[in-house]
């Protein structure tokens, strides 16, 4: 169940339904509803701060809820209070800020997520780095990057090319290998690099940026 159909809650929830789960949408915005029609298994206009209404849904059915709304921090917490009474297995719920979040895990939310402070950290990590697909930090200076593989390490081994971690060439290591729709977890180091790869690797920012600036 997806609680908040705006930007951000459509896309979790249309990911969901295109993986093959049964979700449903609920909005009170009869607008949004109707944008998601035939994109998710139901959308429905409701009041999810409505214990009856949450009740009338068959929430208490659902395998897990997502509250995604964003603008409107009392509704938020409300239907995380409620959802929570209803004993939902999963509860996951957006946040503005650390106090937000704070008060989310209090009331019984069993995950907290930030989409606005995430998307921030990936435009600063990317900001100088183009090549940077994704960012997920492990410390302020140490993160795991989804990058393109640079032309010039095309047909090299990932020995050869200097990516087996912090004692090597680039101080990255290669955690995976995206090549078309297949993909590589823990690749060898003799696997060969192939122009057009995407790489997952782990390891510092200044790390990164100097792989581009050398190749």
């Amino acid at each position: 169940m997806v609680v908040g159909l705006g930007r951000f809650g459509a896309s979790v929830a249309h990911t969901l339904f295109q993986l093959g789960y049964d979700v449903l949408g609920i909005d009170t915005d009869e607008k949004a509803v109707q944008a998601n029609l035939g994109q998710l298994t139901y959308a429905v206009q409701g009041d999810s701060t409505n214990e009856t209404t949450l009740r009338e849904l068959g929430a208490t059915n659902f395998d897990a809820a997502i509250v995604a709304i964003g603008s409107n921090i009392q509704s938020n917490l409300m239907t995380s209070v409620l959802l929570t009474t209803l004993g939902i297995p999963l509860i996951i719920a957006r946040a503005r800020d650390t106090l937000h979040g704070n008060t989310l895990q209090r009331i019984g939310v069993h995950k907290v997520i930030y989409p606005e402070q995430e998307m921030g950290e990936f435009v600063a990590h990317s900001l100088f780095n183009p090549e940077v697909l994704e960012y997920m930090d492990l410390t302020p200076e140490l993160g795991i990057s989804k990058i393109r593989l640079p032309d010039s390490l095309s047909n090299m081994s990932i020995r050869e090319a200097g990516l087996r971690g912090a004692r090597d060439k680039h101080g990255l290591a290669v955690i995976a290998i995206k090549r078309g729709r297949e993909v590589t977890l823990a690749p060898d180091e003799d696997d060969k690099l192939h122009k057009g790869d995407i790489l997952v690797v782990a390891g510092k920012d200044e790390d990164v940026e100097r792989l581009y600036r050398s190749g």
